[in-house]
């Protein structure tokens, strides 16, 4: 069984996107307002049947029934709004994940925890904190979701197809991050070698800046995410031993200790098996440590 706790828009693109993928028999959702995930379980398996797929999604308000998960997701908390940053959730957000990580802890003691809630790194990071779990047991999604739209922006400056792109990014989910231009490729043609460098930092500036225009326009960001994180379980679940973007709790890797940030993970089950760690340049260092910093100073608020 795979939990999705938290039913919002996020939650519920993730748990179809779950279920369209056949990553698991059973999908559960929780949240604690009742009647929601129950209907958006019902919603889904209508849309399930009519495609032929027999996976099951039920919802709940019991934390208890997420006994056996095999990957824990955490959605749950207040979704940033037009002119907020992801640190202005933080004191709004931390009790709720402290709450949630608690309750996988006692109900759900051998599950992959993916947080998902923002502000992210440092959610991650009470998440680990909270649950007491293996440092392998824990990581979040936000570098995925960065690096959707690292790909679709070199997709639309270098005129190539979208399976072609290979990119990175890392570092900080928020106005840190590093979207690695000198690591991405097409085809395996580098990046740096198909545009000029003013356009290659222009769309790193740009990916650090898409997430505020979308929720500018929409309110939020819905299928990127939901999407985002079932790639993440597929990961898991499916024993990939997949090379992704994760921010996971660090102890010595890239010079940092005692803060969770995004990093290069080679994912499957049971987790993060290892982490790699990149020959980053004075000026990508400096911004990975800059997120570092932000994220630890976040912590140290909480």
């Amino acid at each position: 069984m795979i939990t999705i706790i938290g039913s919002g828009k996020v939650g519920g693109d993730a748990a179809l996107f779950t279920a369209l993928r056949r990553l698991d028999g059973e999908v559960l959702l929780l949240d604690v307002a009742e009647g929601l995930p129950q209907g958006e379980a019902m919603d889904i398996n209508h849309m399930l049947a009519e495609q032929g797929i027999d996976v099951e999604v039920r919802g709940s308000n019991d934390p208890a029934e997420m006994a056996g998960s095999q990957v824990v997701v955490v959605v749950a908390g207040a979704g940033r709004k037009p002119g907020m940053t992801r640190m202005d959730l933080l004191k709004i957000n931390s009790g709720i994940v402290r709450k949630i990580a608690q309750d996988v802890k006692r109900h759900a003691p051998d599950a992959v925890l993916v947080p998902v809630t923002n502000p992210l790194d440092p959610m991650v990071h009470t998440a680990y904190l909270e649950s007491g779990f293996e440092r392998s047991r824990v990581l979040g999604m936000g570098g995925m979701l960065d690096l959707s739209r690292f790909r679709q922006l070199i997709c639309a400056a270098t005129g190539r197809s979208r399976e072609s792109v290979r990119a990175l990014v890392i570092g900080e989910h928020g106005e840190n991050m590093l979207p690695l231009a000198r690591f991405a490729s097409v085809s395996g043609i580098p990046l740096l070698d198909m545009l000029p460098a003013g356009e290659a930092a222009r769309i790193v500036e740009e990916t650090r800046g898409v997430a505020a225009k979308v929720i500018g326009l929409k309110g939020a960001t819905v299928h990127a995410p939901g999407n985002a994180i079932s790639a993440m379980i597929e990961a898991v679940v499916r024993d990939r031993n997949q090379v992704i973007p994760a921010s996971t709790p660090l102890d010595g890797e890239y010079g940092q200790r005692d803060v969770s940030i995004g990093v290069p993970v080679v994912a499957g089950r049971g987790g993060v098996r290892k982490i790699i760690e990149l020959d980053l340049d004075a000026d990508e260092r400096a911004v990975f440590e800059r997120g570092a910093d932000g994220v630890r100073a976040a912590l140290a608020g909480i």
